[in-house]
Order: C-alpha cells, then structure tokens, then sequence
C-alpha cells in the first residue's frame, strides 16, 4: 500500500459524507428516513431556467471549452444582481469572477492568498470547511468565538486584545450558518473596521441572505465602502445554490477588488477549464428574470410555512430558539437534562427515524444544540414532527 499524503492525517471525510453512508443503508432496510439534515434545496429552479439551459444544450457550438473566468453574458449578469439586490456597482470584466460553487472559491482563495503557517481566523461554530481547507493547505486556524449570550457575532473587544498582527484572512458568513444570525449595516461595519485597522482580509461567505430575510445586505453595501475600506480588506462568496435553488449546478460567484480577482484566477485557471456554457447562460437567465415575486414565493413564503413545523420539533425536544433567525435553517439549544447532543440526535435518528443535524460538528460552541433544515416538503416536516412528539411521550 502507498502512504497517503500526511495533511490527510489533519482531516477526516467529511460528517455529512459519512452519516448519509449509514442513512442510505437505513434506508435500504426498509426504515425511511426523513432527512432534515442537509441544506439542498429541493424545488426546482424556474422554468426560464431550465428552458435556457434546454435552449443551449441543443446548440451544436455550446459543447466546448468555456472562458475560465465565465462568459460575458454571466459576469454581466452577476454584476447586474449586485446591484439590484445589494445596491452595489460591481465591474463586470474585473470585479466578479463565476465559480463552481462557492465552496470551490474557498479553496482557490486560500491558495491565492493564504502562505503555509500563515493565520486564519474561523469563526467558532462555523461551517467545517473554513477549518478543513486551512488545515489541508498549512494555514494556522486561529478561532474566534460566536456565543449565544453575544447574539452569535464576533466578541470585537475580545478581537482587539489579540494580537492580531500575524493573521492574513477571516472568515465570516452572515447570515450565519448554522446559527441564523442576520447580517446588518452595523456588524458589516465593524468587521470591515477590524480589518482596515489590522490589516487582513476579510471573506464574508454569504449565500444565505434572501432566505427567510427581506433586507439582504452585501459587506460592499456598509457605509465604510465609500472610502474604499471594503474593497481594500474584503471579498465576498456568492452562490445560487440556496437562493435560486441550484445547488447541483454548482455555479457561485467572487466579488472583489480586480486585483483581488486577478489573484484568485490565478488559482482558478490552474485548476479548471470553465463551466458548461448552457450551466453559464441558464444562470445569467436566473439572476435576470427570476422576479421578485418568484424571491417572496420560493425564499420566503415556503420557508416560512416549513419554519413553523420546525418549531414544534424544537418545541417537542424541549430545544429553545431564537425566532429571528434567517436562511434555512432552524438552530437551537438542546434542554439542560440532555447530557450529549449526539444521544438525542441518535435517538431521533434510530427511534423516530429523522436525520438531524448535531452542532458539534460545527464547533465545540455548537455542542449543546441542533440544526434542522427547512429543504423538505411541508408534509415531510409534519410527518417527522409527529414521528418525534411519539418517541417523546413514550420516553
């Protein structure tokens, strides 16, 4: 047997790739699992969408290789959706770099920017990839704090005791994942404000900001961008995955500074040779003709009924919650009785035959509570519901 590489030892598969191995063998005895775990959305795109990428798939042209930096029609397009989402002028030909889904921009900006044993700060819970892809590429993972008792951003005078002189990125993800936090002018503010003062850069991942949430920000749209503080210390992950119900076509966006851009293609063109161009041109069409109605319907309307089937399971664990979260997911703390939060994840999973998601695997600040997502149709979550209020009363 050949040795596997050493940063393998850093990591391990990754939690939703090894529990859906034992769901899926659930499921093949016969147990029927309801997965409220994984946060893929399970409507389909709108049908210009898909009539798009129809279109240009039968054209005998559109099979070969494609711009890595994307077609035109995209960039233009993404451009075109920061403004009239964000209120954010983005240059199109400088500004905007199309990805294969934003968890890909992740690594390619950590290769353009980050040195082995330079410091990364991630936030604690967070989403396990920040952590993982430092690691497998030799950064230093420097964690920062989100509690409960402090709304779950950033303890800032915590951040201005560090010495913080040594760091070259954070991350940042707001809303937040897993804990729902909004994003607001103020918080955007402040980060940008600690990281002029310290001198890194900023990531806000920020691919949940139309669910469930009708003021979606950008950290280009705080008022500090007016002299040029955001675009010298941020960059910003997008995706349609959440927002237009995409997740499979793996198609996400950067946004920053052009040589900030320069430096991630870079990166990018090493490592891909483009996306298909039907993927590109659909996705141009879902940016510019998905309408505000199609938004409040499928980002708001649908969560917000799934929402509240989530609740009662919170409420029939005992869990508490905060009800002003945002994307879609429900996050909460499990009861004080419960000792361990993968016995009740277990049990709800073995007894009652639903799949969620125990906060641990997003940090140790997620060990006391739960995630449920909303990516499943109405009576499913009415059905795990009533599943978990049986096993609860038979207890």
């Amino acid at each position: 047997m050949i040795k596997p590489a050493d940063r393998l030892n850093l990591v391990q598969e990754y939690y939703f790739s090894r529990k859906l191995k034992e769901v899926a063998q659930l499921n093949a005895e016969g147990k029927d699992i309801i997965s409220l775990a994984i946060g893929s959305p399970d409507m389909p795109p709108s049908e210009q969408t898909i009539d798009k990428l129809c279109e240009v798939a039968r054209q005998p042209g559109a099979h070969g290789y494609q711009p890595t930096q994307g077609t035109p029609e995209l960039r233009e397009a993404m451009a075109r959706y920061y403004k009239k989402t964000y209120g954010v002028n983005v240059d199109p030909a400088t500004e905007v770099l199309p990805l294969i889904g934003s968890k890909e921009g992740i690594l390619h900006i950590t290769l353009a920017f980050v040195n082995p044993g330079d410091t990364v700060l991630v936030p604690n819970p967070g989403y396990p990839t920040y952590t993982s892809l430092s690691k497998l590429l030799g950064a230093r993972v420097e964690y920062y704090d989100l509690k409960e008792e402090k709304g779950w951003i950033p303890d800032f005078n915590d951040l201005l005791n560090r010495d913080l002189s040594h760091v070259k990125l954070m991350w940042t993800n707001y809303p937040h994942m897993p804990t729902g936090t909004p994003a607001t002018q103020g918080l955007y503010d402040r980060l940008v404000w600690i990281a002029r003062k310290n001198n890194f850069l900023i990531v806000n991942d920020n691919p949940y900001s139309r669910i469930l949430n009708s003021n979606p920000l950008s950290i280009f749209s705080t008022r500090l961008s007016s002299s040029d503080d955001a675009w010298d210390h941020c960059i910003e992950l997008n995706s349609l995955s959440k927002s237009h119900n995409m997740p499979g076509w793996r198609v996400g966006m950067c946004v920053g500074k052009a040589e900030y851009i320069k430096n991630i293609l870079k990166v990018q063109s090493n490592i891909e040779s483009g996306t298909f161009r039907g993927l590109q041109l659909a996705s141009a069409e879902a940016l510019d003709f998905n309408s505000e109605a199609w938004h409040e319907e499928y980002n708001i309307n649908v969560y917000s009924r799934r929402r509240r089937y989530a609740e009662q399971i919170m409420d029939a664990l005992g869990c508490t919650y905060d009800k002003s979260q945002v994307g879609m997911f429900l996050w909460g703390k499990i009861p004080a009785e419960c000792q361990n939060v993968e016995d009740l994840t277990e049990r709800v999973l073995h007894e009652a035959r639903v799949f969620i998601t125990p906060g641990f695997i997003f940090g140790s600040n997620g060990e006391r509570y739960i995630r449920i997502s909303l990516c499943a149709k109405e009576e499913k979550i009415q059905e795990a519901l009533e599943r978990i209020k049986r096993i609860v009363t038979t207890k």
